[in-house]
């Protein structure tokens, strides 16, 4: 049972209220990282990392570190350092399953965007894990891509949603925060809704890297 109505369901139809791409839509596309690119992954601090599973499930993961914390190795190479997180391994474990990857690299005030798709591996090389660490901390894993196409994406998205635009920005009251969430959603019992915001931020404090 499909969920809603008039569902395009071919590509021909999809062409036909959407049109076709321009040239220059098409032209960007490089099979590599040049060094526009590079230069682009060298200032970026931010990127977001979709994977599927073997079932066809799909995972969308943010990384985040300073400005080139990702590890360029050539044009067709690139490591991506794991940072502690929340071990729930959404990605990794696809990995495992379909190498397919889909990054999305963000410039803070940029509004262009940089679109990476590959192939990913888990990897323990050691060797490249020193060289992605942080203060006398080296990552357990990295995830190796292999580029298979790269281009600059417009900025439309961002001029629509105007992310960067500050004075457009909800006020931290526009929302509860992340511990209220959880303890709303878990029910926690034997702790209170302080206590569980103080975890959070200690473990904010303590388990960066």
């Amino acid at each position: 049972m499909i969920p809603f109505d008039k569902v395009v369901t071919t590509e021909r139809e999809l062409r036909e209220i959407m049109g076709t791409p321009s040239t220059r839509a098409l032209q960007k596309e490089r099979p590599a990282l040049d060094e526009h690119f590079r230069a682009f992954i060298a200032r970026s601090p931010f990127l977001l990392l979709a994977t599927a599973g073997a079932d066809g499930r799909c995972d969308v993961s943010p990384k985040g570190d300073a400005p080139g914390f990702v590890l360029v190795l050539d044009e067709h190479r690139l490591v991506i350092p794991d940072r502690p997180g929340n071990k729930r391994l959404d990605g990794m474990r696809n990995l495992v399953a379909n190498p397919h990857v889909g990054l999305i690299f963000l410039v803070p005030g940029r509004e262009e965007t940089l679109r990476v798709n590959g192939r990913g591996w888990i990897t323990r090389d050691p060797e490249l894990l020193q060289r992605c660490a942080v203060q006398g901390k080296t990552p357990p894993l990295g995830i190796g891509v292999e580029v298979e196409e790269a281009y600059l994406h417009c900025a439309k998205a961002f001029r629509r949603s105007r992310l960067w635009a500050q004075e457009s920005w909800p006020g931290p009251e526009a929302l509860p925060s992340l511990a209220c969430v959880l303890y709303d959603q878990i029910k926690p019992q034997g702790v209170t809704v302080e206590e569980y915001e103080r975890g959070i931020q200690e473990a904010y404090a303590k388990q960066l890297y």
